[in-house]
C-alpha cells in the first residue's frame, strides 16, 4: 500500500511547512501537534546554552536563549531560519525548573524564534553530558527547494 502525499496548507509563514491540527482538538499554545513539509531536511545535534567559546550562560532561561540562538546559527549554515523549524526536542535537567520558568520563557522564545511554533517535545533527564548544562535542544528544519 502506498501512502498518499500529505496536502500542504502553508499556515505557518513558510511555504515549506504546514501545521497539522486534527479537527476538534484544542489549539496548543506555544507548539504544534505536528508539522509536515517538503524540502531539504536539516537536523542539529543537541545544542546547549554555551557561546562560541563554550562558556555556559548562567541559569536556566539564559541557557535556553543561548541554545535557541545556537540552533539558529546552525540552521543559517543551510540557509534556514526559525520559520523552517518543524520540530524541537528539549532535554531538561529539571521539569520543575522548566515549569517555574514558563512566564520568562515565552518572551525569550518569541524574541529569538518569532511566532513560529513547531512540534515540540520536552523530556526530563537525570543529567547531560556537559557539566553545568541545564538544557539541550535538538532541532529539525525543512528548507523549501528553490523554485
Amino acid at each position: 500500500m502506498t501512502a498518499s502525499p500529505i496536502p500542504l496548507r502553508p499556515d505557518t509563514g513558510s511555504a515549506a511547512l504546514s501545521t497539522l491540527q486534527p479537527p476538534g482538538w484544542k489549539k496548543p499554545k506555544g507548539y504544534a501537534n505536528g508539522m509536515a513539509g517538503r524540502g531539504t531536511v536539516v537536523m542539529t545535534g543537541g545544542l546547549i546554552g554555551w557561546d562560541e567559546n563554550e562558556v555556559l550562560a548562567e541559569g536556566f532561561v539564559p541557557q535556553v536563549e543561548q541554545a535557541l540562538r545556537n540552533i539558529l546559527a546552525v540552521l543559517a549554515e543551510a540557509g534556514a531560519g526559525p520559520e523552517h523549524l518543524a520540530r524541537l526536542t528539549w532535554y531538561v535537567r529539571s521539569v520543575d525548573t522548566y515549569r517555574a520558568s514558563l512566564a520568562e520563557l515565552g518572551p525569550v522564545y518569541r524574541r529569538v524564534m518569532g511566532r513560529h511554533f513547531p512540534a515540540m517535545a520536552l523530556v526530563g533527564v537525570a543529567d547531560l553530558v556537559e557539566p553545568g548544562a541545564l538544557v539541550e535542544i535538538e532541532a529539525t528544519a525543512i528548507v523549501p527547494e528553490a523554485a
